[in-house]
Order: structure tokens, then sequence, then C-alpha cells
């Protein structure tokens, strides 16, 4: 007799699927006014470092910068983290808030960076590393400079046991097995005999069983 398939049952929640979040130091954002770097961590979910400040609402994470270092004080407003509306025009940043008060959601990614291109009374335009362009709020909160850890993925995987510890800190399976290349007992779609079930399920199902074309009106390709 064969078995749910992955998808399934992680989407049940068993022991061999939950994320190892304990390893994660917390989320980050921008919720201080005036703030001291006390410490540069890794953070086990990200491959940007963590910049960790003392403020007077006790420790909060921000992405770490370029260029900073333990002792650095970190004013919103003054310093490096400031509203989008008052950044030059043509100056990196990251870290960025695509609603006031949102927190830190575009370029946390070690090296990547986007271009303040122009500024409006009621919005400013920056270009993301996509070469996109996107309008923001005024008052969304971004971290002037780059992310620390660029090259980071540039090191290759020499071995299998490497990418393999490396994506198991993130809750990501390796290696990975196509459908197809199953055997029948362990796939619907193994043993090349195609498809055994359809991949439509209905919107009612729960949450272990809604995988693959959830309330899909047509599947196949069309037809020119």
């Amino acid at each position: 007799m064969g078995k749910r398939i992955i998808q399934r049952a992680r989407g049940k929640g068993g022991p061999p699927y939950k994320s190892p979040s304990h390893r994660f130091p917390g989320k980050i954002s921008y919720s201080f006014t005036k703030a001291e770097i006390i410490d540069i961590i890794h953070d086990a979910s990200r491959d940007a470092p963590l910049a960790k400040l003392k403020t007077d609402k006790g420790e909060k994470l921000i992405i770490a910068s370029e260029g900073m270092k333990v002792g650095d004080i970190i004013e919103v407003g003054k310093s490096v983290i400031m509203p989008v509306s008052l950044v030059p025009k043509g100056a990196y940043i990251h870290s960025i808030e695509t609603v006031p008060y949102s927190g830190p959601k575009l370029c946390n990614s070690p090296g990547t960076k986007a271009i303040v291109v122009s500024h409006d009374e009621k919005k400013t335009i920056i270009q993301l590393p996509s070469k996109q362009f996107k309008k923001l709020h005024p008052n969304c909160l971004v971290t002037v400079g780059i992310p620390a850890g660029a090259g980071r993925s540039d090191k290759k995987m020499v071995k299998a046991g490497q990418k393999y510890h490396a994506m198991r800190a993130r809750n990501k399976l390796y290696p990975r097995t196509s459908a197809n290349a199953m055997n029948p007992v362990d796939h619907p779609f193994g043993g090349k005999t195609g498809p055994g079930m359809s991949k439509s399920v209905s919107r009612n199902r729960p949450p272990g069983a809604k995988v693959g074309s959830i309330a899909s009106r047509r599947t196949g390709r069309r037809k020119r």
C-alpha cells in the first residue's frame, strides 16, 4: 500500500515537516526611534546577517548594511534609516517598506539594492533589482546602503551533505524526486503511465489534501 505524497504530508504538518523556527532570532522591524548596535548575528532563515539593536523598547533586529559595526548609533529619520522621501536621488536603499509602518519587505537579500529615481509630493519612484519601477508612499522607511553578505552564494557546495544541511536549516526537503520518476505505489503520477488521478481538488478539502490545482475550472493545455 502506498503512502501520502510529500505535499499532502507537509500540509498535515507532521514532525518531519515542522519548520525549525526555534533557531530563528526573530522578526526585523523599524519599531524604534534610537538604538545602538550591540551585535552582528547570523540568522538561519536568511543569507544576510542581522544587526541586534539595544533600544528603549528592548532588543530589535534589522538587516545589517555593509559597513555597520558594533557600537554604531542609529536614529530613525536621521541616519541610515529614514523615510524614502529624504533619500537623495541615485542612492542605494534596501529593507524597503511597501506601506508605511509595515516593516521591511523588499531587498532584504545580500547584495540586493534598489535605486531612488525621483521624488514627488505624493510618491517616490524607485527601481528594483528586477529593473521594474515601483511607487512608494513618501513616509515608507528604508535603509540606505547595501545588505551585507554579498558574495556568500558564490562559494560552491563541494559535497551533497553541505547542500542537504543548508536546505534542512530552512525546512526545505533535499533532494527531491519528480513524481513521474516514482513508482505507482509512491505517487499517482508514477510509473510513466500518465496521471493516475486528477490534479484538481475541491475548495473545501482539508489543508492536508488541498494540493495541486485548487478549484480549477479547467486543466490541460489550451487548444489554439
